[in-house]
């Protein structure tokens, strides 16, 4: 019997440790460009929140938004203000222009958790499409605020620029 538990707590650490493998394995990928690649690495890591958000974060780069929600969404039910969930999320909804879900759901995050920029950036995504201007810049401030060397930093700062 001590044997068997001992070979269950050995298969426990071994998956485990091959699930962090694969979690740095699809980081590498993904950080690549290689989305493709990373996809089917993410899904072998295991259940675990990092694997699926960044499982959800690569199906967005994949175009595949609909399958991204459902993979942010399992990340944000057992931690709300994950920062990759929730800009997957919010990636997702917006490009699926389902603008007043990702407006609604940026807004629950940041109520939780005020300093998570990309839920500004992603909110304010959706209120530019939506035409309600005043509220678009002062998400986009507030993202610039939280991460003004961001690839998107420069591009906001000439919008903004022009509003003036």
């Amino acid at each position: 019997m001590k044997r068997l538990a001992w070979l269950v707590a050995a298969a426990t650490l071994a998956a485990g440790a091959a699930g962090a493998q694969d979690l740095n394995q699809g980081i590498a990928l993904y950080n690549q460009g290689n989305f493709a690649g990373a996809e089917p690495v993410f899904r072998a890591a295991g259940p675990g929140p990092e694997a699926r958000a960044w499982l959800a974060a690569t199906l967005v780069r994949l175009a595949r938004y609909p399958e991204a929600v459902p993979a942010a969404d399992a990340v944000l039910a057992t931690n709300p203000v994950h920062p990759r969930a929730v800009a997957a999320l919010g990636e997702a909804l917006v490009m699926q222009n389902k603008l007043a879900p990702a407006i609604a759901r940026m807004s629950g995050a940041l109520e939780k958790k005020n300093d998570l920029a990309y839920a500004y950036y992603w909110r304010g995504q959706a209120y530019q499409r939506n035409k309600q201007i005043a509220r678009m810049v002062d998400d986009y401030q507030a993202f610039l605020r939280l991460e003004p060397e961001a690839p998107e930093a420069q591009a906001l700062k000439v919008l903004l620029a022009s509003l003036q």
